[in-house]
């Protein structure tokens, strides 16, 4: 996955700089004087941490795309479903606007509020440590679904960051009406199987054996599914801990 950026270059160029003063220096060895003492001040200091820090921004951007989401296995299913033209769940029909691009996975997921970003981004490790440390590597999809689990509630504020609960077109259903404190205090989710369906055509909520899974959309990219929650409880989409009750990385 690439996505070249001028932050991008800026990194590449800040880390030749430096490779190049240094290599200088261990190749010539100049005198220790001012000019010399400046440059290596350049080379092991500034450029140095100018290429940390946009390599960081640039990396934490790259994150943020749904390829990225989609590059562990454990997520194929997942990946294959929201990109797929033909299908119908909440997860598909977001990522096909234009408000959204490449990026749903990534808006429909990450917390908000003053540190949302941050806090977004540190959970994320934990799905980095769960993949390379904790198993999820070595899983099958069929493994997968069995045993991974997401760990919290999905938050209905990641779906009012769009639809409004204010606006005269969400107040003239009765139902948003009658389940409004229901919907605010996230005992009702909105991607529930009783309210607008679930994000993906399946869900990590509950095992197998508890309930059936609902059938996949038509057209829908997925295997066999773990089963999915009643009405009133959270609905699923995105990635996981094993063991854990239904809900939101």
């Amino acid at each position: 996955m690439a996505h070249s950026t001028p932050l991008t270059a800026l990194t590449l160029v800040c880390a030749l700089i430096a490779a190049s003063i240094c290599l200088h220096y261990l190749v010539r060895h100049p005198p220790l004087d001012l000019r010399t003492k400046l440059r290596l001040l350049l080379g092991l200091g500034v450029f140095p941490t100018l290429t940390a820090i946009t390599s960081t921004v640039t990396g934490m951007e790259a994150t943020t795309h749904r390829e990225f989401c989609g590059s562990c296995h454990v997520m194929g299913a997942h990946y294959a479903n929201a990109t797929d033209p033909s299908a119908q769940s909440l997860a598909a029909r977001h990522s096909r606007p234009p408000f959204f691009g490449d990026r749903s996975c990534y808006v429909c997921h990450a917390d908000y509020g003053m540190y949302g970003y941050a806090m977004t981004k540190a959970g994320g490790m934990r799905h980095v440590y769960e993949y390379y440390l904790g198993g999820y590597k070595e899983m099958t999809l069929e493994e997968a679904e069995k045993k991974i689990h997401l760990r919290k509630p999905y938050d209905n504020t990641n779906c009012r960051q769009c639809h409004t609960t204010t606006a005269s077109v969400w107040l003239s259903v009765a139902d948003h009406q009658s389940l409004a404190k229901e919907l605010e205090a996230n005992r009702v989710s909105c991607t529930s199987a009783g309210c607008h369906g679930y994000a993906h055509p399946f869900t990590k909520a509950l095992q197998k054996h508890d309930l059936k899974a609902p059938d996949a959309p038509a057209g829908s990219a997925t295997t066999a599914a773990s089963a999915a929650p009643p009405a009133s409880a959270p609905g699923s989409a995105g990635a996981v801990e094993p063991g854990a009750p239904g809900g939101r990385p």
